[in-house]
């Protein structure tokens, strides 16, 4: 009997392991946040009342009613070793046609197997073997333990906390060791609600035109991917270091801040952002200012001027600070007589002091200026002339995925905003397509990560939608549902508008609809772990 309870043992812990991918894969993609993960968890009732439960408690149910049948035809021994068997055939046949078919959508961000998720994958594999091995002891079919699927993952990162914790500190602490072996270095931190890695890509741009300068790559903003980025990216020939850094929770930036130590903060915004961690606005604005709290007194302060929260924190700023934005005023740096077209725009870069030069960008739309008065107004204070300034302005490309302007088929212009989007975002992506002189369309799931204001706003940018677009393609269609009462509300005929379930979808209805010279906006694209 010893042979085939093992057999049942090894080969459902390897089954649930194999099942576990999945859930695995969305642990990652939260940031292998065990909260995160509970909230994707949550978001998605169907993962833990889907097959998994239901092939568990089934095969469950089917060796204890095969057993009794069995045995009073052939007795307890050989009753227990065909059901055994039979309903292990039964339950890994089956398991292999569900995983195919429950998780078929491929992915946006691919897998990675890490060595963290190596670790990880070898804790889970480790807690199904043992939750098979003490179901067995207690006399419970070992099918039962396939019931739990979407909390392995949650268990394995339990597990492996303190593990994980120590291998950072020591990562981390290696390349705080390497900042402080490189005292000449300046280093600017960089925060905001949006605009982040536009401004850093192009505070980096412009600063080149006279230093050696580092800045992260993509959108790198955790402390362990600033980590790995100082260690195996920053060298002694940079003279400026620029760190973005992101924030989910109050406290993340003072974390960021405390490895890093910033001469120079820069906050480019603060709006209703990430509210499913904050919970409200004010929550985003004060962890956004631990970046100006933890300035050195020698340091400086920059703020875009957004008639918002930036000035508030900027009054409150007790360090050497700037402002920049779009109008004059009070401003330090700002940007006036400008022209915004569907190719790139032009404007008159002012300083405080009267000066003033004549700049040209590749960049859309209107907030990619004030971005760059921003990044303008730091480079001057790093002694860049405006002339230097404005030619390395010209110099900056298009960032990928922030209104990226591309050349579609078949004379269709693409505009891909396809990284992330926010209310502001939204808006501005949607003022940049109404620059275009054609047929425009819009292909979104709407906006995410906005808590209980996420319904009001994704109704709001259906409105925008409806005096922006003359066809919209929503994807996903429980929560694109906002989206479309709020276009249909503000006169947007129905038929102009169709729900799809996935991106590939919507390629396939771009495909039949699209025609010589129509515009496409992707605004935003759902990453795996909020698809439907």
């Amino acid at each position: 009997m010893f042979w085939i309870e093992a057999l049942s043992i090894v080969v459902v812990s390897a089954v649930i392991s194999a099942y576990s991918r999945y859930y695995l894969h969305m642990m990652q993609l939260e940031s292998y946040q065990t909260d995160g993960y509970m909230r994707w968890l949550n978001r998605n009732r169907d993962k833990l009342m889907g097959w998994t439960l239901n092939l568990g408690v089934l095969a469950t149910i089917a060796q204890f009613l095969l057993m009794l049948f069995l045995n009073m035809l052939f007795g307890d021994v050989w009753s227990r070793i065909i059901s055994n068997l039979l309903v292990l055939a039964a339950f890994v046949a089956v398991a292999w046609r569900l995983n195919l078919v429950q998780y078929k959508t491929p992915e946006k961000k691919p897998f990675k197997m890490t060595p963290r998720m190596t670790r990880l994958y070898a804790a889970l594999a480790l807690v199904a073997l043992l939750g098979c091995m003490f179901l067995n002891s207690m006399g419970v079919p070992v099918y039962l333990m396939f019931v739990g699927v979407p909390y392995l993952a949650l268990v394995a990162a339990w597990i492996m906390s303190p593990v994980e914790k120590g291998i950072n500190r020591h990562y981390l602490e290696d390349a705080r060791n390497k900042l402080q072996s490189m005292p000449e270095l300046v280093k600017i931190g960089i925060t905001g609600s949006y605009g982040k890695t536009s401004c850093k890509v192009i505070l980096a741009g412009i600063l080149c035109e006279k230093y050696r300068v580092y800045a992260t790559a993509q959108s790198i903003n955790t402390p362990m991917g600033l980590t790995r980025a100082i260690r195996e990216k920053l060298n002694d020939t940079h003279q400026i270091f620029i760190a973005e850094m992101g924030a989910r929770h109050e406290g993340d930036i003072k974390e960021l801040c405390d490895f890093i130590h910033p001469q120079y903060g820069v906050i480019t915004s603060v709006g209703e952002q990430h509210l499913e961690t904050f919970g409200d606005i004010q929550t985003v604005a004060k962890t956004k200012n631990e970046l100006i709290d933890s300035l050195p007194k020698d340091g400086a302060a920059f703020f875009g001027a957004d008639g918002g929260w930036c000035d508030e924190l900027y009054e409150r700023c007790p360090v050497e600070k700037y402002r920049a934005g779009l109008t004059g005023g009070f401003l330090s740096m700002y940007a006036e007589d400008i022209k915004v077209g569907s190719h790139g725009s032009s404007f008159t870069l002012a300083d405080a002091e009267g000066g003033r030069v004549f700049c040209r960008t590749k960049l859309l739309g209107r907030h990619n200026i004030q971005n760059i008065a921003l990044c303008a107004m730091v480079a001057r204070r790093l002694g860049l002339t405006l002339e230097e300034i404005s030619h390395g302005i010209a110099r900056v490309k298009p960032i990928e995925h922030r209104l990226q302007l591309l050349d579609g088929a078949s004379g269709i212009t693409i505009i891909d905003d396809a990284f992330n989007s926010n209310p502001v975002g939204a808006k501005a992506a949607l003022d940049v397509l109404s620059q275009f002189d054609a047929r425009r369309v819009i292909v979104t799931p709407g906006m995410v990560e906005q808590g209980e204001k996420e319904e009001k706003l994704n109704r709001l940018f259906g409105n925008q939608i409806a005096s922006s677009c003359d066809i919209a393609i929503l994807v996903g269609h429980k929560h694109s549902r906002p989206i479309l009462e709020g276009a249909v509300e503000a006169g947007m005929p129905q038929d102009r508008i169709t729900t799809v379930a996935n991106l590939d979808e919507a390629q396939g209805v771009l495909a039949q609809i699209t025609r010589q010279g129509d515009v496409i906006l992707f605004e935003n694209d759902l990453p795996d772990n909020y698809s439907e």
